[in-house]
C-alpha cells in the first residue's frame, strides 16, 4: 500500500465514523417520539374522560336521559329493569298529549313506588349519582306513568262497559293494558285542574299512580311542570328494543277535537270581555 493510500485510508476512516454517528442521532429521536406519544396518551387520557363526561352530562340534562326502569308498574309495556331514552326537548315543541309516556319527578309530592337505600360514604353517593345520571340505577323521586287526561279533561272510571272515560268518550286501553287487568279497580271522577296531568300506569293492580293520591293537592294529578320528558324508545334489553307509539285510541276524533278546542274556547272567553269594555268606553267618550 503507497503512502498515498494510507493516506487516503486514514482520510476517510473520519467519515465513515461521522456518517455511523449521524445515522445514530436519527434514530434515538424516533424512540423519544413514541416514549412521548405513549406518555402524552396517559396524560391526556384523564381529560378526555372528564370532557365526554361533561358532555354526556350536557346532553342528559337538555336534551335525551337514560332511565332505568325499577317497578312492574308499566308492564308490559316496560318490564322492571329495562332501560328507556326520554326526550327532553319535545314538550318545549309541542303539549303533553293523551297516551305519552312520561317521566316526571315527585319531590315533595309523591312517596316513591322505589325505596333506594342511602349510599354509606361520598364514595357510593358519587357512583350512585352517575349511576342515576346515566340510567344504570334508579332515581328514588322520578316516575314513568301514562297520561291519560290532561288539564280540564274530566277523567272518568267507569262506564257501563268498565272503560275509563275521557270527557264521556271511552278509552280502548287493551293494546297497552297488563293482560287480566281491569282499567280499574278503584272508582273516581275527576276534573283535572289545569297545568296538571292525570297519569296511570299500564299495570293497573300494583302501580301507585294518580289514583291512589286522590287526597293530595290536585286530586291524584302531577304539574306538567314536574315532567321531565317523553320516554319514546327501549333501548335495553335488545331483544326489547323498539320506539314507544301513543296509542291509536287516544287519536279519536273526539278526544282531538276536545283538545284542540280548548286553546280556542279560552281565547274567547278572553276576547268577549275584553271586546265588550272597549265598547262601553266608546260609547262613554260619544
Amino acid at each position: 500500500m503507497t503512502s498515498e493510500s494510507q493516506e487516503y485510508g486514514a482520510a476517510r476512516r473520519p467519515v465513515e465514523d461521522e456518517v455511523d454517528v449521524v445515522a445514530e442521532e436519527t434514530q434515538k429521536p424516533a424512540k423519544d417520539k413514541k416514549q412521548e406519544k405513549k406518555g402524552s396518551f396517559w396524560k391526556e387520557l384523564p381529560v378526555l374522560v372528564v370532557v365526554a363526561l361533561v358532555l354526556a352530562l350536557i346532553i342528559k340534562t337538555f336534551v335525551v336521559q337514560a332511565f332505568y326502569i325499577p317497578s312492574e308498574s308499566m308492564e308490559n309495556t316496560l318490564l322492571k329493569n329495562d332501560r328507556v331514552l326520554v326526550n327532553k326537548l319535545v314538550y318545549h315543541t309541542r303539549d303533553i298529549e293523551r297516551g305519552d309516556v312520561v317521566v316526571f319527578s315527585g319531590v315533595d309530592s309523591w312517596d316513591g313506588e322505589f325505596q333506594l337505600e342511602e349510599p354509606s360514604n361520598a364514595v357510593a353517593g358519587f357512583f350512585l349519582w352517575v349511576g342515576t345520571a346515566f340510567g344504570i340505577v334508579p332515581g328514588e323521586k322520578d316516575y314513568i306513568k301514562r297520561v291519560i287526561g290532561i288539564g280540564g279533561d274530566h277523567v272518568k272510571c267507569c262506564d257501563s262497559k268498565g272503560r275509563i272515560t275521557v270527557n264521556g268518550t271511552p278509552i280502548d286501553e287493551e293494546s297497552y293494558l297488563y293482560p287480566g287487568n281491569v282499567p280499574s279497580d278503584k272508582f273516581f271522577d275527576i276534573t283535572v285542574p289545569q297545568g296538571r296531568l292525570w297519569v296511570m300506569g299500564d299495570h293497573r293492580s300494583v302501580s301507585l299512580d294518580s289514583r291512589s293520591h286522590t287526597g293530595d293537592p290536585g286530586g291524584g294529578s302531577i304539574p306538567e311542570g314536574q315532567v321531565i320528558g317523553r320516554a319514546f324508545v327501549k333501548v335495553w334489553p335488545f331483544d326489547r328494543a323498539g320506539v314507544i307509539d301513543i296509542p291509536d285510541t287516544f287519536a279519536q276524533p273526539a278526544l282531538q277535537a276536545l283538545g284542540g278546542s280548548m286553546p280556542l274556547v279560552a281565547g274567547f272567553g278572553l276576547a268577549v270581555p275584553l271586546v265588550l269594555v272597549r265598547r262601553r268606553r266608546l260609547r262613554r267618550r260619544r
